[in-house]
């Protein structure tokens, strides 16, 4: 007894309008550009914050050396973590808008997040450099005097923290594109995974009942005519049997 098997229905092919767009090389390119300008010049708002909220150091001159007011003052690890933290914010908020106007991601526009981070890092470190007190200790301490305290330059010691806005900005763009990003369409079915097994076979289609009838009376017929052609050849004399 065989199986009965009905292939399955083809798979309807998409049409090209329904897929989405693929960027070119030229527009990727021209994304990762200007994402990384824009990374990049934000590094101003980093110098600013930097210079506005790090933690002071005073210097004071007793007419012929400089020396540290208060000798333990955090201020100058305190502007080191300053900097961390503010980077390491922008880093974040740099990521996800960075996802929000190009949530499909890419190989440009990850290179120029990164690389644009960077710049920003060390764009932010030199800018709150200008902005804050002179680095002219000598200079500064003629032009307040004797015992009078003035404050120090900023200064970066530990240059690790130039890395936090990268890392930072790389890490949580590449999370918001692997977790809520666009997802690459399910492949169609192998085309043998419509075939039947080897043991099944398509049904015959159903003979009519006056085929099937007459199919019936030929098999019964058959079996009595071949009954009387073999007894007539039994009876049969033979015709040329020569003289005795």
């Amino acid at each position: 007894m065989t199986e009965a098997f009905a292939p399955p229905p083809p798979v309807p092919v998409p049409d090209e309008q329904d897929r989405p767009p693929t960027p070119s090389v030229a527009q990727d390119l021209k994304d990762g550009a200007v994402v990384m300008l824009a990374v990049a010049f934000s590094g101003l708002l980093l110098g600013l914050l930097w210079a506005w909220l790090a933690p002071r150091v005073q210097y004071v001159s007793n007419g012929e050396a400089v020396f540290l007011r208060d000798t333990e003052n955090e201020g100058r690890i305190g502007a080191d973590g300053t900097f961390f933290l503010i980077a390491l914010g922008l880093g974040i908020l740099s990521g996800v808008v960075v996802f929000l106007a190009r949530r499909s991601g890419g190989v440009a526009v990850v290179m120029g997040l990164s690389f644009g981070s960077v710049l920003a890092a060390l764009l932010g470190w030199r800018f709150g450099l200008w902005l804050g007190p002179s680095r002219d200790v000598v200079a500064a301490a003629r032009a307040v005097g004797k015992d009078v305290p003035f404050d120090a330059p900023l200064q970066l010691l530990a240059y690790g923290v130039l890395l936090a806005w990268p890392m930072a900005a790389v890490a949580v763009h590449l999370g918001l594109v692997g977790v809520f990003g666009p997802r690459e369409p399910e492949p169609a079915p192998a085309w043998d995974a419509g075939y039947p097994p080897p043991y099944a076979h398509p049904v015959e289609p159903a003979q009519a009942p006056d085929a099937a009838a007459d199919a019936g009376r030929a098999a019964d017929a058959a079996p009595d005519a071949g009954r009387a052609a073999g007894s007539a050849d039994v009876t049969a004399p033979p015709t040329d049997t020569p003289p005795r």
